[in-house]
């Protein structure tokens, strides 16, 4: 519909945009516009390009009405043009356009210049793109005509849009497909299984491009779809999920209602069938066969069964039970961790020679029961099984689980502790024979009689070493030592009193000097490693010797202590530092055990308070106190000897280095030889050159005869012997001669040094009865020597063991 003219449109009425006024169209206009293209024509009247004068006179018209100069040609435009040519939208005119090009017409707003254009001279609209209203369903655009030499707008701009009219160029679409639905088996018709929605994106508005019809395609006659609200429905009853449990359907939406040349959209639904407890289960086995060995033990399984079910699930889950059978209380039955299989186990020791067989009569039900489907029922089946029991070897039983006795310590060697016995339990009742287990019993304590039992003592027991004796005692069959069977004995050791008691802690106390008569000076207890029943009690009292000594006195207090107690004052260290204090003590037990203990008491100084501060005789010899003078001049004693004691060792080291002669003419014929070691004795003899006392002169001319082992220090001090010394005959007269001589010149010399030594190996080292005389190791012990052994070496050494020896003294009193 295409109007040129406002005229023709609306002949009797004015339809017109004016500045500032409304549009005002009738009730007939307005019904017709939506389908109708309206063509708004400016009505020809402008002030543009009139005589000045009429300018003036229309200005003085104040309220005259300006029509606007513009005409169109169309506003509505079909969707998805395919043609080559640009789509023609209508043509923008203005009165004032003489057809001359001096106007040029402008378009502005959505789409302007790439979607749109204006031929700027004739005011033609045109698309240049293809349009989709599914993308865009309008365009907002304005237009303007000007002066194409001044640029003056000719008219106010105005704003129209164009409309995109809609065709049916789109399919219904399932979004979400393909779909996954279920539905219980055994489902009623009519049943919602699922419900489709298809869209179409054409206008639901215009036509029926977008109206969608429902309809199936694949899956019947078991399902079916609403035409209109595209639900799903069951269209067949009692469909079996155990016969079929997955069915596919093809569901169809078709817009145009449905109608020749609509356009069609598929999916396709997979529809499982859930299950229902709809089957009641059912044993395959009607008497299931079973067997155990005796020595089976109580929770071992003995075997399985199952009624099956052919539904899943919690649906197919059982629960089992024995409801009848002379094994119902010998055996149990319980569900495995899938709730499908019911597990028989043992539940109380076998015996094959009291019971050989058992039957039970089991039944399984299921667990979830539907109350819909009790008509198919009952839920429920019963079996037998038959368990056989198995013969089998056991080792040998004791009559007892286990035995406790008890035993005195003091029982001999070779009494019988226990006699225990074991048997066979199998048909055959072998031979038995018995032994202990000896990791048990490492330190053999006891032994047992291979063939009757009988358990007795090998060593001597002692409660107070081990109280408790666990043994394991060991029962074994004679044909077949494999079998073996055990039993633990636990002997407990009873007391016996035969330990005396003895006094605890330290055995020595002190007195101090100031203590007087009556004073306690110690508290003394007892210990005693035997546990009578009736508790432990002491009895205290002074050995015979000591019980009139005037010192000390012990007072029983009767409560397993006692008290040491002063019998006089006046102590002091200087006459008696230590007292010895022999003290006897007793049980109450039968018999009675008695020990002597010494107690060693020592005299302290102490202060006021009776603490002590020492216990040293020595610190008495000086006085109590000493001043501050006297104590600088003991210091600077002390550092006098020690400046002393220096300067002495240093003269002493000096005068080493000088030879010790008085006369440096004096004739000196022994060899000075200094050797690292010591002598090894008689055996030892490469240590001197014993071939200088036979013939001094020859001392230079044999070196090479001397220990190649070390070297001396001085070779020879020997420049001239007299002839005097070494006159007369050889061998021995010559030695015999020039001791004697030298003996002589060395008591008349005064000056002359010690250099004679005397060295006799016969009594001393390796080989002799004194062995080594050395004191080379004595300073590796801290202790005293003791020479007493000087006495035993004969007449020789009589001298040393009266310089070393001990010498008898008058010793003090020991209380």
């Amino acid at each position: 519909f295409i109007f040129k003219e406002r005229e023709k449109a609306f002949p009797n009425t004015p339809l017109c945009f004016t500045m500032g006024a409304r549009l005002h169209v009738p009730g007939v206009a307005r019904t017709s516009l939506p389908v109708v293209l309206v063509i708004l024509t400016l009505l020809p009247h402008s002030l543009l390009g009139k005589p000045a004068e009429e300018e003036n006179t229309e200005s003085s018209v104040l309220h005259q009405r300006v029509k606007r100069g513009w005409v169109w040609n169309q506003f509505f435009v079909l969707e998805e043009y395919t043609g080559l040519e640009p789509l023609y939208i209508g043509k923008l005119h203005s009165d004032m356009d003489k057809g001359d090009g001096s106007i040029r017409y402008i378009l502005t707003g959505e789409g302007a210049g790439t979607t749109f254009t204006i031929d700027d001279s004739t005011g033609d609209i045109h698309a240049i793109q293809r349009l989709d209203r599914e993308v865009k369903s309008q365009y907002v655009l304005r237009a303007q005509a000007r002066n194409r030499l001044t640029d003056r707008p000719l008219e106010p701009e105005s704003e129209f849009i164009v409309k995109i009219q809609d065709i049916n160029d789109n399919e219904p679409r399932f979004l979400d497909g393909p779909y996954q639905a279920a539905v219980p088996e055994m489902s009623k018709i009519g049943t919602s299984v699922i419900q489709l929605t298809a869209t179409d994106a054409d206008d639901p508005t215009y036509g029926n491009s977008a109206r969608v019809v429902y309809s199936i395609l694949e899956g019947q006659p078991y399902f079916s779809v609403d035409a209109k609200t595209g639900v799903v429905r069951v269209s067949l009853a009692d469909m079996d999920r155990e016969t079929r449990e997955n069915y596919t359907v093809v569901i169809q939406a078709k817009d145009m209602g449905g109608q020749l040349g609509g356009l069609a959209g598929t999916t396709t639904i997979n529809i499982t069938l859930s299950d229902v407890n709809d089957n009641p289960p059912m044993f395959d086995q009607r008497l299931y066969q079973m067997s155990v060995p005796e020595t089976a033990p109580v929770g071992s399984v003995v075997g399985r069964i199952w009624a099956k079910d052919r539904d899943i699930g919690v649906n197919a889950e059982m629960t089992y039970s024995i409801v009848d059978g002379d094994g119902r209380d010998t055996f149990d039955i319980t569900t495995d961790p899938t709730n499908l299989f019911g597990i028989i186990i043992v539940k109380k020791p076998l015996n094959f020679e009291k019971k050989p067989s058992y039957t039970l009569k089991v039944e399984g039900a299921n667990t979830h029961v539907d109350p819909v489907f009790f008509k198919r029922g009952p839920f429920k089946d019963v079996t037998i099984v038959h368990v056989s029991v198995e013969d089998v070897d056991e080792p040998p039983v004791f009559d007892l689980p286990a035995y406790y006795i008890e035993m005195p310590e003091d029982a001999e060697i070779g009494t019988v502790v226990k006699t225990v016995s074991a048997r066979d339990p199998d048909a055959a009742n072998n031979t038995v024979r018995y032994s202990i287990e000896r990791s048990c019993d490492p330190e053999k304590y006891f032994y047992i009689d291979i063939t009757s039992g009988s358990l007795m003592t090998v060593r001597s027991l002692d409660r107070e070493e081990i109280s408790w004796h666990n043994i394991t005692i060991l029962a074994m069959e004679m044909n077949n030592p494999t079998q073996i069977g055990s039993v633990s004995v636990a002997l407990k050791v009873l007391d016996v009193n035969d330990n005396p008691p003895s006094l605890t802690h330290y055995l020595e106390a002190y007195v101090c000097e100031n203590a007087k008569a009556g004073q306690r000076i110690q508290t003394i207890t007892a210990v005693d490693p035997d546990e009578p029943p009736g508790g432990q009690h002491f009895y205290y009292r002074l050995a015979p010797e000591a019980v009139n000594n005037p010192n000390f006195t012990l007072r029983d207090n009767q409560d397993n202590t006692a008290w040491i107690l002063t019998r006089r004052g006046g102590w002091s260290q200087q006459e008696q530092t230590i007292f010895y204090l022999p003290i006897i003590i007793s049980d109450g037990e039968q018999p009675v055990q008695t020990s002597t203990s010494t107690l060693t008491i020592r005299v302290c100084s102490c202060d006021h308070e009776g603490n002590v501060m020492s216990c040293n005789a020595e610190a008495y010899s000086l006085p109590a106190s000493l001043s501050r003078g006297a104590l600088i001049a003991i210091l600077a004693c002390i550092f006098v000897l020690l400046a002393v004691m220096i300067l002495l060792m240093l003269s002493l080291r000096t005068h080493r280095k000088k030879p010790y002669l008085c006369d440096e003419e004096e004739n000196v014929h022994e060899n000075i030889v200094r050797y690292d070691d010591e002598g090894g004795g008689e055996e030892d003899t490469e240590a001197f050159d014993i071939a200088a006392m036979w013939n001094p002169r020859e001392v230079h001319h044999h070196l090479g005869k001397m220990r190649q082992d070390m070297l001396p220090e001085i070779e020879s001090l020997s420049r001239y012997v007299p002839q005097a010394c070494v006159v007369g005959g050889g061998g021995d007269s010559n030695v015999h001669g020039y001791v004697l001589a030298k003996l002589l010149e060395a008591d008349m010399d005064p000056c002359a040094p010690p250099y004679d030594s005397l060295q006799t190996y016969a009594y001393e080292g390796e080989g002799s009865v004194a062995e080594s005389l050395s004191s080379l190791q004595s300073g590796t012990s801290n202790n005293d020597h003791e020479y007493d052994y000087l006495n035993d070496w004969g007449p020789r050494f009589k001298k040393l063991a009266e310089m070393y020896g001990v010498l008898e003294t008058n010793s003090p009193p020991m209380w």
